[in-house]
Protein backbone atom coordinates (compact mmCIF):
# COMPACT_ATOMS: atom_id res chain seq x y z
CA UNK A 1 0.00 0.00 0.00
CA UNK A 2 1.36 3.47 -1.11
CA UNK A 3 -0.20 6.76 0.34
CA UNK A 4 0.15 9.16 -2.73
CA UNK A 5 -2.09 12.57 -0.83
CA UNK A 6 -2.36 13.32 2.39
CA UNK A 7 -4.69 16.37 4.05
CA UNK A 8 -6.39 17.35 7.67
CA UNK A 9 -9.50 18.97 7.55
CA UNK A 10 -11.85 19.73 10.32
CA UNK A 11 -10.17 17.25 12.34
CA UNK A 12 -10.40 14.61 9.68
CA UNK A 13 -7.07 12.80 8.53
CA UNK A 14 -7.89 11.73 4.69
CA UNK A 15 -5.19 10.09 2.55
CA UNK A 16 -5.18 8.67 -0.68
CA UNK A 17 -3.40 5.34 -1.19
CA UNK A 18 -3.00 3.02 -4.52
CA UNK A 19 -2.54 -1.40 -3.80
CA UNK A 20 -1.57 -2.26 -6.82
CA UNK A 21 -4.34 -1.64 -9.59
CA UNK A 22 -6.53 -0.55 -6.63
CA UNK A 23 -7.37 3.62 -5.80
CA UNK A 24 -8.49 4.11 -2.56
CA UNK A 25 -8.95 6.44 0.40
CA UNK A 26 -8.83 6.11 3.99
CA UNK A 27 -10.10 8.66 6.85
CA UNK A 28 -9.72 8.57 10.08
CA UNK A 29 -9.64 10.99 13.19
CA UNK A 30 -6.97 13.83 12.91
CA UNK A 31 -5.74 12.38 16.96
CA UNK A 32 -7.51 9.46 18.98
CA UNK A 33 -7.02 6.08 19.44
CA UNK A 34 -4.94 3.36 17.51
CA UNK A 35 -6.96 0.08 16.57
CA UNK A 36 -10.06 1.70 16.06
CA UNK A 37 -13.06 -0.18 14.13
CA UNK A 38 -12.84 0.08 10.36
CA UNK A 39 -15.44 0.96 8.08
CA UNK A 40 -15.44 -0.76 4.39
CA UNK A 41 -17.28 1.70 2.16
CA UNK A 42 -18.79 0.55 -1.16
CA UNK A 43 -20.08 3.58 -4.20
CA UNK A 44 -22.97 3.35 -6.58
CA UNK A 45 -22.47 2.23 -9.79
CA UNK A 46 -20.86 4.70 -12.05
CA UNK A 47 -19.99 6.61 -9.56
CA UNK A 48 -16.32 6.42 -6.96
CA UNK A 49 -15.00 6.42 -3.93
CA UNK A 50 -14.85 10.37 -3.28
CA UNK A 51 -18.69 11.05 -3.76
CA UNK A 52 -19.82 13.95 -1.65
CA UNK A 53 -22.61 11.80 0.13
CA UNK A 54 -20.01 8.83 0.81
CA UNK A 55 -17.18 11.28 1.77
CA UNK A 56 -20.24 13.08 4.28
CA UNK A 57 -20.49 9.65 5.88
CA UNK A 58 -17.17 8.51 6.23
CA UNK A 59 -16.11 11.79 7.90
CA UNK A 60 -19.26 11.73 9.85
CA UNK A 61 -18.20 8.43 11.24
CA UNK A 62 -14.94 9.51 11.87
CA UNK A 63 -15.57 12.46 14.18
CA UNK A 64 -18.09 10.89 15.60
CA UNK A 65 -17.37 7.36 16.46
CA UNK A 66 -13.72 7.72 16.11
CA UNK A 67 -13.52 5.14 13.48
CA UNK A 68 -11.06 4.67 10.43
CA UNK A 69 -13.71 4.40 6.78
CA UNK A 70 -11.60 3.07 4.00
CA UNK A 71 -13.04 3.05 0.23
CA UNK A 72 -11.85 1.70 -3.04
CA UNK A 73 -12.85 2.61 -6.92
CA UNK A 74 -14.74 -0.49 -8.14
CA UNK A 75 -13.08 -2.25 -11.66
CA UNK A 76 -13.48 0.14 -14.37
CA UNK A 77 -14.69 2.94 -12.10
CA UNK A 78 -13.30 6.19 -10.44
CA UNK A 79 -9.43 6.56 -11.10
CA UNK A 80 -9.38 2.97 -12.46
CA UNK A 81 -9.08 2.17 -16.33
CA UNK A 82 -12.04 0.95 -17.73
CA UNK A 83 -11.90 -2.14 -20.20
CA UNK A 84 -13.95 -2.96 -22.68
CA UNK A 85 -16.16 -4.78 -21.00
CA UNK A 86 -16.77 -2.33 -18.79
CA UNK A 87 -17.39 0.21 -21.71
CA UNK A 88 -19.90 -2.35 -23.31
CA UNK A 89 -21.85 -2.80 -20.49
CA UNK A 90 -22.14 1.12 -19.32
CA UNK A 91 -23.20 1.68 -23.66
CA UNK A 92 -25.84 -1.15 -22.96
CA UNK A 93 -27.19 0.22 -19.96
CA UNK A 94 -27.64 3.76 -21.64
CA UNK A 95 -29.18 2.60 -24.73
CA UNK A 96 -31.73 1.07 -22.17
CA UNK A 97 -31.90 3.81 -20.32
CA UNK A 98 -33.00 6.08 -23.51
CA UNK A 99 -35.28 3.63 -25.34
CA UNK A 100 -37.28 2.86 -21.88
CA UNK A 101 -36.20 -0.69 -21.72
CA UNK A 102 -35.34 -2.67 -18.66
CA UNK A 103 -32.04 -2.66 -17.68
CA UNK A 104 -32.33 -5.78 -15.27
CA UNK A 105 -30.46 -8.58 -17.67
CA UNK A 106 -27.74 -5.98 -18.52
CA UNK A 107 -27.23 -4.73 -14.70
CA UNK A 108 -27.47 -8.16 -13.09
CA UNK A 109 -24.79 -9.67 -15.86
CA UNK A 110 -22.22 -6.58 -14.97
CA UNK A 111 -22.78 -6.43 -11.35
CA UNK A 112 -22.09 -10.27 -10.89
CA UNK A 113 -18.74 -9.41 -12.86
CA UNK A 114 -17.70 -6.64 -11.21
CA UNK A 115 -18.51 -8.40 -8.34
CA UNK A 116 -16.00 -11.16 -9.08
CA UNK A 117 -13.52 -8.85 -9.49
CA UNK A 118 -13.60 -6.50 -6.37
CA UNK A 119 -14.21 -8.88 -3.89
CA UNK A 120 -10.60 -10.30 -4.04
CA UNK A 121 -9.55 -6.65 -4.40
CA UNK A 122 -11.71 -5.46 -1.51
CA UNK A 123 -10.04 -8.86 0.67
CA UNK A 124 -6.44 -7.64 -0.48
CA UNK A 125 -6.76 -3.76 0.46
CA UNK A 126 -7.95 -5.62 3.98
CA UNK A 127 -5.02 -7.37 4.61
CA UNK A 128 -3.05 -4.41 3.96
CA UNK A 129 -5.08 -2.28 6.42
CA UNK A 130 -4.63 -4.80 8.87
CA UNK A 131 -0.59 -4.10 8.24
CA UNK A 132 -0.78 -0.49 9.29
CA UNK A 133 0.12 0.27 12.73
CA UNK A 134 -2.73 2.13 13.50
CA UNK A 135 -5.21 -0.91 12.37
CA UNK A 136 -3.95 -3.85 13.06
CA UNK A 137 -5.43 -7.30 12.89
CA UNK A 138 -7.65 -6.71 15.43
CA UNK A 139 -9.47 -3.78 14.81
CA UNK A 140 -13.47 -4.77 14.34
CA UNK A 141 -14.56 -4.19 11.08
CA UNK A 142 -17.81 -3.76 9.00
CA UNK A 143 -19.16 -3.38 5.79
CA UNK A 144 -20.51 0.02 5.86
CA UNK A 145 -23.07 0.30 3.24
CA UNK A 146 -23.55 1.52 -0.39
CA UNK A 147 -26.66 1.67 -2.57
CA UNK A 148 -26.79 -0.19 -5.78
CA UNK A 149 -23.22 -1.35 -6.79
CA UNK A 150 -21.89 -1.10 -3.22
CA UNK A 151 -24.58 -3.82 -2.13
CA UNK A 152 -23.93 -5.99 -5.29
CA UNK A 153 -20.36 -6.20 -4.22
CA UNK A 154 -20.50 -5.62 -0.40
CA UNK A 155 -22.80 -8.81 -0.02
CA UNK A 156 -20.73 -11.42 -1.65
CA UNK A 157 -17.93 -10.01 0.11
CA UNK A 158 -19.41 -9.95 3.57
CA UNK A 159 -20.36 -13.67 2.92
CA UNK A 160 -16.62 -14.65 2.16
CA UNK A 161 -14.51 -12.61 4.67
CA UNK A 162 -15.26 -13.68 8.13
CA UNK A 163 -13.38 -10.74 9.47
CA UNK A 164 -16.59 -8.12 8.68
CA UNK A 165 -18.85 -8.89 11.86
CA UNK A 166 -21.69 -6.41 10.69
CA UNK A 167 -22.64 -4.79 7.42
CA UNK A 168 -25.06 -2.11 6.25
CA UNK A 169 -26.74 -2.89 2.49
CA UNK A 170 -29.15 -0.78 0.57
CA UNK A 171 -31.50 -1.67 -2.39
CA UNK A 172 -31.93 -0.43 -5.94
CA UNK A 173 -30.05 -2.56 -7.86
CA UNK A 174 -30.74 -5.73 -9.66
CA UNK A 175 -30.92 -9.03 -7.38
CA UNK A 176 -29.92 -11.97 -9.58
CA UNK A 177 -29.04 -16.17 -8.24
CA UNK A 178 -25.60 -14.85 -7.19
CA UNK A 179 -26.36 -12.31 -5.06
CA UNK A 180 -29.10 -14.48 -3.35
CA UNK A 181 -27.03 -16.94 -2.51
CA UNK A 182 -24.56 -14.42 -1.28
CA UNK A 183 -27.16 -13.02 0.82
CA UNK A 184 -27.71 -16.95 2.28
CA UNK A 185 -24.24 -17.02 3.36
CA UNK A 186 -24.31 -13.80 5.58
CA UNK A 187 -24.97 -14.48 9.07
CA UNK A 188 -23.56 -10.72 10.93
CA UNK A 189 -25.93 -8.56 11.92
CA UNK A 190 -27.49 -6.51 9.14
CA UNK A 191 -29.14 -2.97 8.32
CA UNK A 192 -30.96 -2.75 4.87
CA UNK A 193 -31.73 0.29 3.18
CA UNK A 194 -34.97 0.27 0.98
CA UNK A 195 -36.02 3.14 -0.65
CA UNK A 196 -39.98 2.24 -1.65
CA UNK A 197 -40.71 3.91 -5.10
CA UNK A 198 -37.49 2.98 -6.99
CA UNK A 199 -37.71 3.20 -10.42
CA UNK A 200 -35.15 1.07 -11.52
CA UNK A 201 -35.34 -1.92 -9.43
CA UNK A 202 -39.08 -4.44 -8.50
CA UNK A 203 -39.28 -3.54 -4.80
CA UNK A 204 -40.67 -7.17 -4.72
CA UNK A 205 -37.02 -8.12 -5.72
CA UNK A 206 -35.89 -6.27 -3.15
CA UNK A 207 -37.43 -7.46 -0.23
CA UNK A 208 -36.82 -11.42 -1.32
CA UNK A 209 -33.27 -10.06 -0.75
CA UNK A 210 -33.85 -9.15 2.38
CA UNK A 211 -35.67 -12.07 2.96
CA UNK A 212 -32.88 -14.20 1.96
CA UNK A 213 -30.38 -12.61 3.99
CA UNK A 214 -29.12 -15.86 6.54
CA UNK A 215 -28.31 -14.05 9.35
CA UNK A 216 -30.67 -13.77 12.47
CA UNK A 217 -30.49 -10.09 13.32
CA UNK A 218 -31.65 -7.90 10.65
CA UNK A 219 -33.33 -4.45 10.20
CA UNK A 220 -34.77 -2.88 7.12
CA UNK A 221 -35.50 0.72 7.34
CA UNK A 222 -37.77 1.56 4.14
CA UNK A 223 -38.56 5.22 3.05
CA UNK A 224 -40.69 6.54 0.69
CA UNK A 225 -38.64 7.76 -2.66
CA UNK A 226 -36.72 7.11 -5.90
CA UNK A 227 -33.72 5.59 -6.70
CA UNK A 228 -30.48 7.51 -4.82
CA UNK A 229 -32.99 9.08 -2.24
CA UNK A 230 -32.22 7.60 1.19
CA UNK A 231 -32.60 10.49 3.49
CA UNK A 232 -29.86 12.13 5.31
CA UNK A 233 -30.79 10.97 8.41
CA UNK A 234 -30.16 7.65 8.18
CA UNK A 235 -27.58 7.81 10.23
CA UNK A 236 -25.50 4.43 10.04
CA UNK A 237 -23.89 5.27 13.25
CA UNK A 238 -26.13 4.02 15.55
CA UNK A 239 -25.84 0.44 13.99
CA UNK A 240 -22.39 0.42 13.81
CA UNK A 241 -21.91 1.76 17.64
CA UNK A 242 -24.12 -0.98 18.38
CA UNK A 243 -21.69 -3.47 17.29
CA UNK A 244 -18.30 -2.39 16.98
CA UNK A 245 -18.25 -0.14 20.27
CA UNK A 246 -17.56 3.75 20.06
CA UNK A 247 -13.51 4.36 19.90
CA UNK A 248 -14.34 8.00 20.65
CA UNK A 249 -16.74 10.75 21.37
CA UNK A 250 -16.51 13.96 19.41
CA UNK A 251 -16.52 16.76 21.33
CA UNK A 252 -20.14 17.80 21.02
Amino acid sequence: MRFTASMTSDGVLERDFTLGEVTGVLWSPASGPGHAPLILMGHGGGLHKKTPALMARARHLATTCGYTVAAIDAPGHGDRPRTAEDDQARAELRRAVAAGEPIGPVSARYGASLAERAVPEWQTTLDALQDLPEIGPDAPIAYGGGITLGTAIGMPLTAADPRITAAIFGGGFVVHDALLEAARRITVPVLFLLQWDDEHVDRQSALGLFDAIGTKEKTMHANLGGHGGVPAFEDPAPFLVRHLGRATMSPA
